[in-house]
């Protein structure tokens, strides 16, 4: 089994069913001919990640989602990947959408960027939709 590991900053959140997410990010990567070295998701706060991303990124936004890459796809995916549960529970909400499930959808969301999954434009974004809602049917079919 591949070495995903899931860290938080806070003492309030607790991820459930923490195998069977692992199972299915190791499907996700199969899926796209990759393979997971060790990816180390951190749960964080608004506060936490903005400061990441001021210190890294040199931007002074907030965002749900920060990964450091630390290998190249095809090769054993490496990666710390940030996500603020704040960001996530407020989107969420305003996307009239579970927060698990949302949730989900930003923890594959870091796994596709690895495997070279691009949205910066509208086309890359739609792209990354379709794979991300695909990649959330497996998550069902593993019955998370």
């Amino acid at each position: 089994m591949p070495s995903v590991s899931f860290h938080s900053e806070l003492t309030s959140f607790k991820l459930k069913d923490k195998n069977k997410l692992k199972k299915w990010l190791h499907a996700v990567a199969l899926r796209h001919a990759g393979s997971i070295s060790a990816i180390q998701y951190i749960f964080c706060d608004d506060s936490f990640l903005l400061d990441i991303n001021k210190q890294y990124l040199n931007h002074n936004t907030l965002t749900d989602i920060i990964t450091f890459r630390y290998s190249e796809h095809p090769a054993p995916l490496e990666s710390d990947i940030y996500i603020s549960v704040e960001r996530v529970r407020e989107n969420a909400s305003s996307l009239s959408d579970s927060f698990e499930s949302e949730l989900h959808r930003v923890m594959v969301h870091g796994v596709l960027h690895l495997l070279g999954f691009k949205d910066k434009s509208g086309k890359e974004k739609e792209l990354m939709r379709l794979e991300e809602d695909y990649c959330l049917g497996i998550r069902d079919w593993i019955n998370i």
